[in-house]
């Protein structure tokens, strides 16, 4: 097993890579902001190292920092967590020319599953559908304009180089196509230093359906279940659960078998994400991108399959067989996961603060994956995400009735958040019945 390892990221999930680290018996080294001095990841690490100011790109996306972070305390092995410099490349190889271990897929799945429309253009040749929408950039808005009118309105207007919901918008016309167009390709250029748009069909009634990969040290890829991410604000995920309540056991097998195919076509290592749109009526799903690290919600799948990930991160990127039989996955129950976010309940805008309470809810089959403690600030430099709350339970139902009890034995006091919000959404019918869609939060809004 690696011996020592940083974790270069923040908040909850460099809390949660540090509390598998030590139960592991492996160092664990953590870099930090200046303005995340005091919170538990800091503090609980074996080791912190102050890589910067607040500022993302002047401390967690430093490359440089990090990786004399790394040189100064003699890590082994190099976490990224999500986010930051997750699924970056180029940090991915400087990792592994410095002769570190980097803890994820090599940097060449990285990069030929990070351009949307490259990463489309391979899913169609390994076999996995793909929903109709351009093979190229469209350079200009005549490109766009023509791509549109193939595919036919509405159509989505994607960032080729985006992730995490970013960089999105819906053209239902091709006056609503001369506006988004521009729009996405000035957010790109901005935020990804690449204003590559791809335009492709959008389906106005969908549910967003992935599946979690590991590809192992032998060379094998393997599925480790689906996960239901269809309550979102602004295509951003707020609730997901595992299994989906709508896929059928044809369908998980045919979804499944698709995803470890979209794996072997990158010769893919260690976890990953292939997220799909699914067509609860014809039970079409198609390909929408894969996401080279840990995701947010993979407690769910953890506690679905009893098997840690980070954990299995750690066995495949030291070349260490799994803990788990491949051959004899079993999932038991369902489990929900609830993204406890620093925002307002109504619009969800940003209510950064200090927390002035918090307390957990604790019991038989509750999971609290948090960030901070009563003292701490949320500081408006990073993602809102305060915690993740997540439960499970031998039925879905039963799993939603812990659910409602956890969201009211949360205390939590400073910030605004998101609790109202999913206490209405656990006693939202549509929710309830588990036959919703993307549309659910703006039906409820």
């Amino acid at each position: 097993m690696i011996e020592s390892l940083l974790v270069a990221n923040r908040g909850e999930i460099a809390r949660r890579i540090i509390r598998t680290a030590k139960r592991l018996g492996v160092r664990a080294i953590t870099v930090h902001s200046e303005a995340d001095t005091d919170l538990p990841f800091v503090t609980e690490a074996d080791q912190a190292i102050c890589v910067g100011p607040a500022n993302p790109a002047q401390s967690y996306r430093n490359a440089e920092a990090i990786l004399a972070a790394a040189e100064s305390t003699g890590a082994q092995a190099i976490h990224p967590g999500y986010g930051f410099l997750s699924e970056n490349a180029d940090f991915a190889r400087a990792v592994e020319a410095a002769g570190l271990i980097w803890v994820g897929p090599d940097a060449d799945a990285i990069s030929a599953m990070g351009d949307k429309i490259n990463a489309r253009n391979l899913m169609t040749a390994a076999g996995v559908p793909v929903a109709p929408g351009t093979t190229e950039p469209a350079a200009d808005l005549p490109a766009a304009r023509a791509a549109a009118a193939e595919i036919g309105y509405p159509v989505m207007v994607k960032a080729a180089a985006g992730g995490g919901g970013m960089g999105m918008g819906v053209a239902v016309d091709e006056a609503a196509l001369d506006s988004e167009y521009d729009k996405v390709r000035a957010f790109a250029e901005r935020m990804f230093g690449d204003g590559s748009v791809l335009i492709e069909r959008y389906f106005p009634r969908v549910r967003h359906v992935e599946v979690q990969i590991l590809g192992l040290a032998d060379g094998r890829v393997v599925a480790l279940g689906e996960r239901e991410c269809s309550v979102q604000r602004r295509n951003q995920k707020l609730v997901e659960e595992s299994p989906s309540p709508a896929v059928s056991p044809e369908l998980r097998t045919r979804l499944l078998a698709a995803a470890v195919r979209a794996g072997e076509a990158v010769t893919y290592r260690n976890a990953g994400t292939v997220e799909c749109l699914l067509d609860p009526t014809s039970e079409e799903f198609f390909f929408l991108e894969m996401n080279t690290r840990l995701q947010v919600e993979h407690p769910v799948t953890e506690l679905v399959y009893g098997l840690d990930l980070v954990e299995e991160q750690l066995r495949v990127a030291a070349g260490l067989t799994p803990t788990f039989d491949p051959d004899a996955l079993t999932p038991r129950g369902h489990a929900i996961e609830l993204r406890i976010n620093a925002e307002d309940p109504k619009r969800f805008l940003p209510g950064p603060g200090v927390v002035q309470t918090w307390v957990e809810p604790t019991g038989a089959g509750v999971r609290v994956d948090s960030g901070y403690v009563a003292g701490n600030t949320v500081t408006p430099f990073y993602d809102s995400l305060m915690a993740k709350l997540v439960v499970d339970a031998p039925t879905r139902a039963e799993a939603i009735d812990r659910a409602r009890a956890a969201v009211a034995g949360f205390a939590l006091a400073g910030p605004k958040n998101n609790l109202p919000f999913f206490a209405e959404l656990l006693e939202n019918p549509e929710f309830v019945s588990g036959d919703y869609d993307t549309g659910i939060v703006s039906r409820m809004r």
